[in-house]
């Protein structure tokens, strides 16, 4: 799964970290959540995306670690540790502007986003958390017209973040569509939402965009470094469209 969408061109992960905390157990298997758990684990995952990157030299993705349900200290640590030593040079560390140019030169492949500040103070090669900008609603207008005012109010960010298509279902929409599905839900929104990613620009200015995601099935095609020239600022770059983990979880598409 995680090879699949690596090759339709997504260079963004929203992963978001979980320890299930089984009682009278020890495990400290860690695995993603959103909403439920996934069958494949955090090591499983990156180790596939490790291999890709060895068979990919040129591409450039993006790991953004949050929320971290029910992690200790040293279970924060030891992910951290794992990170890096799976990684090791391929990470880009924090800076001003990476540029592609920059990033094939050292062999970097790896930005990691954490969204811990005690972590972040303890280990350099990681980036602050990155903005990620979305509403709760099933209805893609809504979607659409709160990214937009929000950027027009505030510019778009310094430098990563993240313009979130998502649809959410309330405790509504569930009980009077029983049999509505996710996938079902986003192919309704689906050419409405796709227009509007079509409009979009990239670039420093207040409304260029910068990372696109969606549930699945939005992503048709995405982005790929070696079609890039080599001074482009990946911060300034639209990276076409973008998905969250959640089209690896267990969740049940049709």
């Amino acid at each position: 799964c995680i090879p699949d969408q690596l090759d339709a061109g997504i260079r963004f992960f929203d992963l978001r970290i979980a320890h299930k905390n089984i009682k009278n157990t020890h495990n400290d298997t860690l695995y993603f959540a959103h909403a439920i758990y996934t069958l494949q684990t955090v090591k499983e995952a990156l180790s596939t995306m490790a291999v890709w990157l060895e068979q990919h030299q040129k591409e450039v993705v993006i790991l953004s670690c949050s929320h971290f349900y029910l992690l200790t200290d040293s279970e924060h640590q030891a992910l951290v540790c794992y990170i890096t030593q799976l990684f090791k040079d391929k990470l880009c560390p924090p800076q001003e502007t990476p540029y592609l140019s920059q990033c094939w030169d050292l062999g970097q492949q790896v930005i990691i986003s954490f969204d811990d500040e005690t972590i972040l103070h303890q280990h350099k090669e990681l980036w602050s958390k990155i903005p990620y900008w979305y509403t709760d609603s099933a209805d893609p207008k809504e979607i659409i017209s709160y990214l937009e005012e929000r950027q027009k109010a505030q510019g778009r960010a310094a430098h990563f973040f993240t313009s979130g298509l998502n649809l959410t279902e309330d405790t509504a929409v569930v009980v009077c569509n029983p049999c509505l599905t996710m996938r079902k839900l986003t192919m309704k929104s689906f050419s409405l939402l796709l227009d509007w990613v079509e409009k979009q620009t990239p670039g420093p200015d207040l409304t260029a965009v910068n990372i696109i995601c969606g549930s699945e099935p939005l992503c048709l095609c995405g982005y790929r470094a070696e079609d890039r020239e080599p001074g482009t600022d990946l911060t300034r770059a639209l990276l076409d469209h973008m998905n969250e983990f959640d089209t690896c979880t267990t969740r049940s598409y049709e």
